[in-house]
């Protein structure tokens, strides 16, 4: 059994083979910088270069070095979630394989982790990334940032630091990755950020595609309905449902009362509408309580974290 280390640095990496040596010597002077033990978990996403070889290499000079390799490329959200399963440390941190972020910073990370913190989101304020990318990241977080109600300037960075509590907690997949910091902040957790040196890539290209913005808008969507209806499905399809049923009861009403009066009634397309409405309403009440069912079905036994008890 290999002793329990203080720290698990979990680092996704897509054929980033020429990154990796420099990497992990860096990683080894930023542990030993803190004062603290340490494992390293690379997670090989499917690489089509050389890393599988040069992992193998890694391993024989550094024990501290482990690798998961996947069977073709999942993504980030995957790869991260396998390191976070694989780690060990009471403390974890997080980064990127292109050696933009700066594993020198891992010292001032754990420290403010000690410092009474749940996990430490990285801030690049001096970013090194095309002006594409920049703008559009900061559109990412304004929007982010209001949606969760937690202010950060960069909720994508690679670079964080967590207490195992909150891997253990938050659920990584598809794009959710960008949201790690809101979901540990809708959970109760404290979250604050730290300024972090950025580095221009030096080896390989950028693995970012254009449909990262569409994904990372519906999983946001997906984040804030789990988060803030997830537990009760019928409220909001039933609030839904009653809006719908509301007008379509009312111009019902009113077409009664006209032909109460002693008018004539013939299809018209506004009597559709209202009864495309109460359809509509019916079928949403329905879907809440199918919803209902099924969070009643996966609901653990206590659905609270308590954070300390006297």
């Amino acid at each position: 059994m290999r002793p329990t280390p203080d720290l698990s640095v979990v680092v996704p990496a897509l054929n980033e083979a020429d990154s990796l040596p420099e990497l992990v010597d860096r990683i080894a002077q930023g542990a030993a910088a803190a004062g603290v033990s340490h494992e390293v978990w690379i997670i090989d996403d499917g690489s089509t270069d050389a890393t599988e070889q040069v992992l193998e290499s890694l391993q024989a000079d550094h024990p501290e070095v482990h690798a998961v390799l996947f069977t073709r490329n999942y993504g980030k959200a995957a790869a991260l979630s396998a390191g976070f399963a694989h780690a060990r440390g009471a403390r974890v941190i997080t980064m990127d394989a292109d050696l933009q972020d700066d594993p020198a910073e891992i010292p001032a990370l754990l420290a403010t982790l000690d410092q009474g913190w749940d996990l430490v989101s990285g801030w690049k304020q001096d970013r090194k990334d095309g002006f594409i990318k920049n703008k559009t990241s900061k559109v990412f977080n304004g929007v982010t940032g209001r949606a969760v109600g937690l202010r950060l300037h960069d909720f994508n960075c690679g670079l964080k630091a967590y207490r195992r509590e909150v891997c253990e907690s938050v659920r990584v997949y598809g794009e959710m990755h960008r949201y790690i910091p809101a979901q540990a902040h809708l959970q109760g957790f404290r979250v604050t950020e730290l300024p972090v040196r950025h580095h221009r890539r030096k080896h390989g290209v950028t693995k970012y595609g254009a449909n990262r913005f569409l994904n990372g808008f519906l999983d946001l969507l997906t984040l804030l309905f789990l988060s803030r209806r997830g537990s009760s499905p019928l409220h909001l399809f039933g609030r839904m449902g009653a809006l719908f049923a509301t007008v379509g009861g009312a111009i019902l009403l009113y077409f009664l009362g006209w032909w109460l009066t002693g008018h004539g009634l013939r299809i018209r397309p506004l009597m559709l509408l209202a009864v495309t409405l109460i359809i509509l309403a019916v079928q949403f009440v329905s879907l809440g309580l199918v919803a209902e069912l099924v969070v009643a079905g996966q609901r653990p036994e206590a659905d609270f974290r308590v954070r300390r008890t006297l």
